[in-house]
């Protein structure tokens, strides 16, 4: 169920109000569309003030004693579904009919290190846990649901969402967007020792040599 599913029906019709409001709302504007009291408008908007999915805003000039007025926080537009998977799905049959598989997978690579170059490596000597935590991090940021996980005497990156799921099923290219992402943001080779796609309970990620840079110094 999604979050926005998750609210009360009342908190779900008031913001979709704030959807359609380009300059948010009012309490008053919000008891004439919901058609409940102002003490409600209130309660509710409080609950979702403390959500982080309204904040409110500047006041509205009255001519008189300032309006309050609310909006949707960038969590609070996130509750709305945006069907990213069907456009993304069109994109890459499109891209791997064109280009074919090897095309695809280079595409897929380069796209992913130039992403994880955007990050802040960590510099050689770093310890692996070290490693491990900041990467997990990042792709927890990025909805993967990672964490650092110990498997005897080494600790891995395990994820519980694999965000391209249903792409990677029917392009398993899209994997290595992921490797080529947390090798350059992680400075470190990365092995994909666990996949869901391919049956596993999470997907697993461990830690090798560092990356060898072209034209660089650092060593495999």
């Amino acid at each position: 169920m999604s979050a926005l599913r998750q609210l009360g029906t009342t908190q779900q019709r008031l913001l979709r109000q704030l959807l359609m409001a380009n300059e948010g709302g009012t309490v008053e504007s919000l008891c004439e569309q919901l058609r409940i009291s102002h003490n409600a408008v209130r309660q509710h908007l409080s609950a979702l003030i403390a959500r982080q999915y309204v904040e409110r805003t500047q006041s509205r000039p009255s001519g008189g004693r300032p309006t309050a007025c609310y909006r949707l926080t960038e969590s609070g537009h996130a509750l709305f579904p945006r069907n990213y998977g069907t456009i993304a799905v069109a994109l890459l049959a499109q891209m791997h009919e064109q280009l074919g598989d090897s095309a695809t997978e280079s595409m897929l690579r380069e796209l992913g290190h130039r992403l994880g170059s955007q990050e802040v490596a960590p510099p050689p000597g770093t310890p692996t846990k070290e490693i491990v935590d900041g990467l997990a991090q990042k792709l927890d940021a990025l909805g993967y649901e990672a964490t650092a996980a110990r498997h005897g005497e080494e600790w891995q990156i395990e994820a519980f969402n694999c965000v391209f799921h249903a792409l990677a099923k029917q392009y398993p290219q899209v994997c290595k967007f992921d490797l080529a992402y947390m090798e350059a943001a992680g400075g470190r080779r990365i092995h994909h020792m666990e996949c869901i796609v391919r049956g596993g309970h999470v997907c697993r990620f461990r830690l090798g040599a560092l990356r060898r840079e072209k034209g660089g110094d650092e060593e495999e």
